[in-house]
């Protein structure tokens, strides 16, 4: 396996994390239950898949806004 994400996988992540932006952490397992409350879908593979790129997203905007503030103390 790998990052390997569909367009909807993308799609709908990214729409979701534009409605509902303090929603989400760097927890896989808290991310999937908020999904879970905000999507309807059957697919537990789209959810897992939905809530993964999510979550990755999530680390990846801490990890900027962490080296923002260390560029800012600098």
């Amino acid at each position: 396996m790998g990052r390997v994400c569909t367009a909807k996988v993308k799609r709908i992540a990214k729409e979701v994390l534009q409605r509902y932006e303090g929603s989400f952490t760097e927890d896989y397992t808290k991310n999937k239950e908020v999904l879970r409350s905000i999507l309807d879908t059957e697919s537990k593979k789209l959810l897992n898949q939905i809530t993964g790129f999510v979550t990755r997203t999530a680390k990846a905007g801490a990890a900027r806004k962490a080296e923002a503030v260390v560029a800012q103390e600098a």
